[in-house]
């Protein structure tokens, strides 16, 4: 954007070269332009500029001045129709033609830029900042022209450079933009493509094709409601294009399934929220970033429809697309609520290779650790089949259902009452442990407080609970070969 000042400068420049204007209303607004100028109140001014071109619609100094600020404000197309307007009232006009050559110079139009830059040399021969500028615009239409040879051999890094180093002399020119924004897609280098996308689609009017690439780059890389966004913007400009239409057909689609998956995620709905992602996986069939989103959701909550496999399957094909730490966490729980410890100690490691100071990964891998440790013990939840968020009440209650199913002298001798003998005795080790917190708390630290290498063994004797067990008719003998 031109500096207030400097655009200052020009204006009463120009006001020198072409005198006063007549009319005093005119006159009115040109001040009042000035003065919003003068605190950089550019619409403002061009507010006022506006009125004094209406009022004398053949004052060329007028259209300069407001072609001045129309540079100002970025607005390169209606600058250049006014610069035109000027030369067409008066073409010896130099300012004007210096001002319009610089406007073609930015939208990377070097031809005509370098006809202007020769119109003002013709005028004025020793022009030093036309000759200057002449001089200048050469290397930069050599490398515009070695980017696109790149281009066109797929050399796309290098022609990246090339443009890059062009478009910053260069900033209004959509082709600039839109050469880069293909190399960067060519590579696969989508979000590096979006800035200049955008960029095109402000420089161009009517750039339907802009918006275009602008939505489906947006949705290769999985933002669906932004490419949503952009493919409207393209439908305003032509309601049946024969690209946009069809693609926003499908978009709303998948946008819709998607954010119900969301809604019914928030509300805990995870039977809604898993027919949704399903839903995602048939409309969307290849790109991946956007089969992620659903991947996800899967990955995340098909272990509360118990269904420990199918969360399993679908955080492995996310971990595909993006092996990101809070991916390989979700992972990993699903393969903790399998108990599947091996494969879950390994993505929270690898989740923390990736981010040391994770904390989630941190706890997953260290519940991981000891639930796989006393995976290799007894699990006395297992043992009385409760959860391991179950009361006292529950723990004493599925206590009295397995004794009673395996009370030894329900048993006759031999393996059976052998089997009985240490199913019973487990049974009752689950409720020493179970029912007394101290004992819980350290077995769920991964630690087994009957276990006698542990250090804290309290010297309980699972015998004894045979004897104490409520209400127990049984009276039995161990037998031990």
């Amino acid at each position: 954007m031109y500096h207030c000042g400097l655009l200052l400068v020009l204006l009463n420049l120009s006001s020198d070269v072409g005198g006063s204007v007549s009319q005093a209303e005119v006159d009115r607004h040109l001040e009042q332009g000035r003065e919003f100028l003068a605190r950089g109140q550019l619409q403002d001014a061009l507010t006022e500029y506006h009125a004094a071109v209406r009022g004398d619609p053949d004052n060329y100094l007028t259209y300069y001045k407001r072609g001045a600020v129309f540079l100002a404000l970025s607005k390169s197309k209606q600058a250049l129709q006014d610069f035109d307007k000027v030369l067409q009232l008066k073409s010896d006009f130099t300012a004007a033609r210096l001002q319009r050559a610089k406007v073609l110079w930015k939208q990377a139009d070097f031809v005509k830029a370098e006809q202007e830059y020769l119109n003002v040399l013709r005028i004025d021969p020793d022009n030093a900042e036309a000759s200057t500028a002449l001089q200048d615009m050469e290397p930069l239409k050599m490398k515009y022209s070695n980017a696109k040879l790149l281009m066109d051999e797929g050399y796309y890094t290098d022609a990246v450079q090339l443009l890059t180093q062009t478009i910053e002399f260069s900033p209004w020119s959509p082709e600039l933009r839109e050469h880069r924004a293909d190399c960067h897609v060519a590579m696969e280098n989508y979000l590096s493509a979006i800035p200049d996308m955008r960029a095109s689609t402000k420089l161009l009017p009517d750039n339907t094709l802009g918006y275009f690439k602008l939505s489906t780059t947006l949705y290769q890389l999985g933002m669906v409601d932004e490419s949503l966004k952009e493919i409207r913007e393209c439908l305003k400009l032509d309601p049946e294009h024969k690209s946009c239409l069809p693609f926003y057909r499908k978009l709303k689609k998948v946008s819709k399934k998607l954010n119900e998956a969301r809604d019914a995620e928030e509300s805990r709905d995870f039977s809604t929220c898993l027919s949704s992602a399903f839903s995602v996986l048939d409309l969307e069939p290849s790109v991946d970033h956007v089969r992620f989103l659903a991947h996800h959701f899967l990955c995340k909550h098909a272990a509360n429809s118990e269904d420990s496999d199918l969360a399993i399957k679908h955080c492995q094909e996310a971990v595909k697309i993006r092996r990101e730490p809070g991916i390989l966490c979700d992972s990993a729980e699903a393969y903790l609520n399998a108990e599947m410890f091996d494969d879950a100690i390994r993505d929270a490691k690898e989740a923390l290779e990736m981010d040391e100071g994770f904390q989630r990964a941190k706890e997953l891998l260290q519940k991981a650790q000891q639930d796989q440790k006393r995976s290799e013990r007894r699990d006395y939840y297992k043992i009385l089949g409760v959860t391991k968020t179950a009361t006292k009440q529950e723990i004493t209650k599925a206590y009295r259902k397995a004794a009673q199913k395996w009370h030894p002298d329900n048993f006759k001798d031999g393996a059976e009452k052998k089997k009985a003998e240490k199913k019973f005795i487990d049974i009752a080790a689950a409720k020493e442990v179970l029912t007394d917190e101290e004992k819980r708390r350290q077995f769920d630290r991964g630690e087994d407080p009957l276990d006698p290498e542990s250090g804290k063994h309290s010297g309980y004797n699972p015998f004894q609970e045979f004897h104490r067990f409520h209400g127990s008719p049984f009276q039995f003998k161990f037998q031990f070969n």
